[in-house]
């Protein structure tokens, strides 16, 4: 059985990278992600990833690329992970979350990432570092 893929954004935002802090389940609360989720029966990865933004953060969204290499999350699931640019709304956490925060490329290294999204958090800086108001398109 193939894995089922997880999706996460790395938001841009006027130079920022957004991070969210879980709230749920307990092994995991506390600790600081990319945002996103499941992708569903019949759905392209990017479409949930614009879903479950707009679920978990209450924002629009727009992926422009795929960030190389995905990561095993255990019990069968792999994250993948997209830079995505804030069309509008402020991000807020609605859904398995207890705070979200804007990081500055000073500051990425003062949340606890969880570790599978310590590479994907890695290669968002280099690229928000290669263009600092966020991937083109």
């Amino acid at each position: 059985m193939e894995d089922r893929v997880v999706v996460a954004g790395a938001l841009y935002d006027r130079g920022r990278l957004l991070a969210a802090r879980r709230s749920a389940p307990p092994e995991l609360a506390g600790r600081w992600e990319l945002p996103g989720g499941k992708v569903e029966p019949g759905e392209g990865p990017e479409q949930a990833l614009v879903r479950e933004l707009r679920e978990e953060l209450g924002v629009e969204t727009r992926p422009v690329e795929r960030i190389p290499g995905q990561w095993p999350l255990g019990r069968g699931h792999v994250l993948q992970v997209w830079t995505a640019r804030l069309l509008s709304g402020e991000p807020r956490p609605l859904e398995d979350h207890d705070e979200v925060r804007w990081l500055g490329l000073d500051e990425v290294h003062t949340v606890d990432w969880l570790d599978q999204d310590r590479p994907a958090v890695a290669e968002a800086v280099r690229l928000l570092r290669a263009a600092p108001e966020g991937p083109a398109r």
